[in-house]
């Protein structure tokens, strides 16, 4: 079973997030926030997940919530998920090109939660979306999800385009980690014997 689904509920936000990692790379967005479920589709398109993420968020305010517990959510999602680990590849790396921008993602289901994020964006919002916030989510999915993530933007000029770079690295990262590896059978991808 390598699917999961969570529900967040606060003050600030209403969250539900399932997702299936075996699955044809299908999505059913709704955020409120255009850019991002542009970003999320990214994320189950080129990772082959199925996703589906329904939010509720404080957007009079700003997006900040509601992409930051997305992310939670996610990250809680995709820990459920993973279970015990058993049996999977573990590291995953990708390059992603778009247009003049390339980006690369190394992941690590390590059970240990770290971001080193080098980005740095050329304008401050993408239409209505704050470029910070991509590194929000990150830093929430990665806490939640208890994995080691590293995302550099190698280069680029136009903020969309590194921004959907970012996305679709991460995705095709993840796709290979979660990946099951035919010679490790059942065991744990760890000289610890847990992860």
């Amino acid at each position: 079973m390598r699917n999961a689904e969570i529900s967040r509920n606060t003050l600030e936000t209403r969250i539900r997030v399932r997702l299936d990692l075996d699955g044809a790379g299908k999505s059913q967005l709704a955020t409120g926030v255009g850019f991002f479920d542009h970003m999320l589709d990214q994320i189950a398109r080129h990772g082959l997940i199925d996703l589906e993420v329904e939010a509720q968020g404080d957007l009079h305010i700003d997006a900040h919530h509601t992409v930051e517990d997305v992310g939670i959510a996610l990250g809680q999602a995709l820990a459920r998920a993973l279970g015990d680990k058993k049996g999977l590849t573990r590291y995953g790396h990708a390059y992603v090109p778009l247009d003049e921008a390339l980006s690369r993602a190394v992941v690590d289901l390590s059970g240990r939660p770290g971001l080193s994020f080098n980005v740095a964006f050329t304008r401050a919002r993408i239409g209505e979306f704050d470029t910070e916030l991509v590194r929000e989510f990150f830093q929430a999915l990665v806490n939640h999800a208890g994995i080691t993530l590293h995302i550099d933007n190698l280069r680029g000029e136009n903020a969309h385009h590194q921004a959907e770079s970012v996305f679709k690295a991460f995705a095709r990262a993840l796709r290979m980690a979660v990946g099951v590896d035919p010679r490790a059978g059942s065991a744990v991808p760890s000289t610890k014997g847990s992860l």
